[in-house]
């Protein structure tokens, strides 16, 4: 343990540190003949990307962004895929001192405008193809505080063009950065599951956290072929797939364009990844896909975004011989649990478990009432121990008038808003969400437990498990079940499921209703919302089956 505590500590030095400047750290001193990309376009050809060629080019997007007085701490937006140009960009706006805000490609107008005038943006970048989101509507107005710049061919009437800046530019003229750790560097916004988005600025030093994960959760080694599949619209894919592998001077292969089975397949084969990183739902799309291709050679594979249910670990152990390792963590303190990969963390697998705290970090669990640390087993508040996390740079959302709901009352501890607990090894266990919890005569029942067998059945694809009113018991378990592929919801599949839950679970806990559909409600980032399943229970009254 002392060399991941002296790990840590310089990671904290090189990042916390006064001089700490984001350029040189995650660009500049990397060789420059060394590969930070492998780009593979959605028709699957494939370019590599050096660090000189993205000095070149960042220099020249800073360049471009000051010729439009963007500075220090300005706000600058991208809506773009994942490309050289978006590395480019970012990286320039970071070589000027100014403050990255990504917005998600699947955006629609009314977030897109939310984020942008949130941060009071700048400038917002953006691809061809992203561009009409952009156009003046009810979301967005037609006066604006952002110049728009596009990556394109033509420019339409107030664009500029992002290649004639670039050539316009002299990055000989670039004022000097201001550097230092506590500078901000990304300016993000909860995925807003319940309620509005908020922001959330990470300083300078919040990278230390990234590529601390990179290295200890994930487990990165020099010979590992990485790819992060999340998108680097969200936390998770921007920090994991971008930012980490960039200060580690790793490279990380980018996939242009949507999800899809049959092109993950093909790219983990043909590029040989030993390293793989994405969401739950994409390892069940994967094991729905059919069988496992010639060329797969993983020997790590890691999940985050959603908990995982042990069928996926089960298929991918059985599948593609090496299980997948949850993790944990969210857009305000990035990621805290893991199940770790790295050979002084790494322990065998439990069931269930989210992993135990990263280096850097320290996790307990709470009483919900009294706010005191509960034993081992009994189910509280997951919460992060400020005091005692020195990778912690979270302190408040953009706007004071939150800080009540995340901290307790002296500042000590941050609230996830999940609900778990820990055994005596120190491995935490996902219950539920504060609000997802189900209170049936007297019983508190976390949904995930109740989804997680569910999931065992072939039938079932994906599932949400909520609490519905119910006279007799206060709240009565109900499924929400996408079947699989040539799978039909019937009668008869909703009974072969309670019956499933009664004998691997419990018996009083087994849903009472089973309703089928073609999908479940998701964020754009793929978290379920069932706050809108709850919804809709109560507007539909529906009966047991659909």
């Amino acid at each position: 343990m002392v060399d991941l505590q002296r790990r840590t500590s310089e990671l904290i030095g090189d990042f916390f540190s006064p001089d700490a400047d984001p350029a040189w750290l995650l660009c500049d001193r990397h060789p420059s003949d060394a590969p930070a990309f492998t780009l593979i376009a959605e028709d699957l050809t494939v370019r590599g990307v050096t660090f000189g060629e993205l000095r070149a080019r960042s220099l020249e997007c800073a360049a471009a962004l000051a010729g439009l007085g963007v500075g220090a701490g300005d706000r600058v937006a991208t809506l773009m895929g994942k490309s050289i140009d978006l590395v480019s960009v970012m990286l320039g706006i970071w070589r000027l001192g100014a403050v990255y805000v990504p917005l998600f490609t699947a955006f629609g107008p009314q977030a897109i405008g939310a984020r942008l005038a949130g941060s009071q943006a700048r400038v917002v970048v953006t691809d061809a193809q992203q561009r009409t989101k952009l156009r003046t509507g009810p979301d967005l107005p037609a006066e604006r505080s952002w110049a728009t710049v596009v990556a394109a061919d033509a420019a339409g009437p107030g664009e500029y063009l992002l290649a004639e800046l670039r050539r316009a530019a002299d990055p000989a003229d670039l004022p000097e950065r201001p550097r230092g750790g506590d500078r901000p560097l990304v300016h993000m916004f909860t995925s807003g599951t319940t309620g509005a988005p908020k922001g959330v600025v990470h300083p300078v030093a919040y990278i230390a956290a990234c590529q601390s994960y990179l290295e200890h959760g994930l487990g990165l080694t020099g010979d590992d072929v990485y790819w992060c599949a999340a998108d680097p619209g969200w936390g998770y894919g921007l920090y994991s797939a971008v930012v980490a592998p960039l200060a580690a001077g790793h490279c990380s292969v980018l996939v242009s364009g949507r999800f899809d089975a049959a092109t993950t397949w093909s790219v983990l084969s043909s590029q040989a990844v030993t390293n793989f990183a994405a969401a739950p739902t994409v390892y069940r799309a994967l094991r729905a896909s059919g069988s496992v291709p010639e060329g797969v050679r993983l020997r790590r594979a890691s999940s985050a975004g959603e908990p995982l249910t042990p069928d996926v670990s089960d298929w991918a152990e059985r599948e593609l011989g090496v299980r997948v390792h949850d993790h944990f963590g969210q857009t305000e303190v990035g990621m805290v649990l893991a199940d770790c990969w790295h050979p002084a963390l790494a322990r065998p697998a439990k069931p269930r478990s989210m992993g135990r705290c990263l280096p850097g970090w320290r996790l307990q669990v709470l009483d919900g009432v009294t706010g005191d640390p509960v034993e081992a087993g009994v189910v509280g508040r997951i919460a992060v121990d400020v005091r005692n996390s020195p990778l912690m740079t979270f302190h408040d959302y953009q706007g004071a008038e939150h800080r009540t709901e995340k901290f307790t009352a002296d500042g000590a501890s941050y609230l996830t808003g999940d609900l778990g607990h820990m055994d005596t090894d120190g491995d935490f266990f996902f219950v539920s969400r504060d609000d997802d919890v189900i209170l049936m005569a007297g019983y508190r029942i976390g949904p995930f437990d109740i989804e997680s067998v569910l999931l065992q059945h072939p039938g079932v694809a994906e599932c949400a498990v909520i609490g519905a009113p119910d006279e007799a018991r206060g709240e009565a378990l109900e499924a929400y079940v996408v079947p699989s592929t040539d799978t039909v919801g019937t009668p008869e599949l909703a009974a072969e499921l309670q019956q499933l839950v009664k004998q691997r679970y419990a018996a009083h806990a087994y849903p009472r209703a089973v309703h089928f559909l073609d999908s479940l409600p998701r964020t754009p980032a793929g978290k379920i919302q069932r706050y809108l399943l709850r919804r809709r229970r109560v507007s539909h009254h529906p009966g047991t089956g659909e």
